[in-house]
């Protein structure tokens, strides 16, 4: 602890930060033209290095906040209120500047009464980053529900519920093997009428919520075993990541197809899938080894404090920011690196600063 903060927490907040930021920095170099574009071997070969070991910072970012606040210590009404004031009121002042304002080199077609239409029932297109409110307001919504389960169930309980939602990440894969087998892609009580199968109902982002508890109730090892079991496990996650993606890319270049495509490519990336969970439960037991409490945590301390800042506001930085940084010659790791870099550090400027004014919570958090 330092000053009543988990420090493992602070460093990895702003990691997982910067995961997302880099996210969005690949997405040009296999997202566009009819919707797939990849314009050479060289670029498709670098997504798959850099980005299959990104897709586990939402994961992450749940399992941060299931740390600190699952099972709840507090009232049910003061939790959500806290949540509005820290979450909800910032995501809406965000989500409607995307409404209302056009990203540099986006402004063609922009559409401000269309945007705001939008709104009422999701997020806009140039703001899709906010998914992940969405779904961890869902999140929220379920801790009141689940705290008093996870508090009296047993260490075996919670494994068995583990092992149950593990077997769920493999659904992304048993689609494809149902199609390709059958000719149908629903399992499990799935159909076109149905999607609530029966592993609907424990599945998703609810599973890195018991296990942040898990590990934190049951997990304190040393450096050793730590590093015996989260390295394998990274590895393996890492490996099926990387491979399932690089396997769907046609072997001519230029690609450039329907979205079908990269939603195929991205199967074994989707956030809840075997292979995304084993990399964010091998990088999470890791983190929480640390406890550095020096100068390096000195810088980290405050980007972490307005990290969900960074990240609702990163868009409006990182698109003329990458597109500037292309211009340089640098080849294409650098690039997306370099970007992201830059990105992080003007929206960390940005986000302290903000929240140095009269009411800045409500703006970054």
């Amino acid at each position: 602890m330092n000053n009543q903060r988990i420090v493992f927490l602070d460093f990895l907040r702003v990691v997982a930060c910067f995961m997302v930021i880099l996210v969005h920095c690949c997405e040009p170099f296999y997202l566009g033209g009819k919707g797939t574009f990849i314009a050479n071997s060289y670029d498709a070969l670098w997504v798959t290095i850099i980005d299959s070991a990104l897709r586990c910072a939402v994961p992450l970012f749940v399992m941060t906040s299931s740390y600190l606040l699952f099972p709840l210590q507090i009232e049910t009404s003061k939790f959500f209120l806290r949540r509005v004031v820290r979450v909800v009121i910032p995501f809406i002042f965000w989500s409607l500047m995307y409404a209302l304002i056009p990203m540099w080199g986006c402004s063609e077609g922009f559409d401000r009464v269309g945007n705001l239409s939008n709104l009422l029932l999701n997020f806009n297109m140039c703001s899709g980053h906010l998914w992940f409110v969405y779904m961890l307001l869902g999140v929220y919504i379920l801790m009141p529900l689940l705290s008093p389960w996870v508090e009296k169930v047993s260490k075996r309980g919670e494994e068995i519920f583990l092992a149950a939602w593990a077997v769920t990440t493999t659904v992304p894969f048993l689609h494809q093997a149902a199609l390709a087998l059958f000719g149908r892609a629903e399992v499990y009580g799935q159909a076109n009428w149905n999607e609530f199968g029966t592993l609907y109902y424990i599945s998703g982002f609810i599973g890195y919520l018991v296990a942040a508890h898990y590990i934190r109730t049951y997990i304190d090892w040393s450096w050793k075993k730590t590093l015996s079991v989260a390295i394998p496990m990274w590895a393996v996650g890492y490996g099926i990541a990387a491979l399932w993606f690089w396997k769907q890319i046609p072997t001519e270049y230029p690609v450039n197809q329907s979205i079908d495509l990269a939603v195929l490519m991205e199967q074994s990336w989707r956030f809840c899938s075997t292979s995304v969970a084993m990399t964010a439960f091998g990088v999470f037991l890791v983190f929480k080894k640390i406890n550095c409490s020096g100068i390096l945590y000195k810088i980290i301390q405050p980007v972490s404090k307005i990290s969900y800042g960074v990240y609702l506001m990163h868009m409006f930085v990182l698109v003329p920011t990458l597109a500037l940084v292309s211009t340089w010659g640098f080849v294409t790791p650098i690039t997306i690196v370099l970007s992201a870099a830059i990105t992080l550090i003007v929206c960390s400027i940005i986000a302290f600063l903000i929240s140095k004014l009269p009411g800045g919570k409500y703006i970054v958090g």
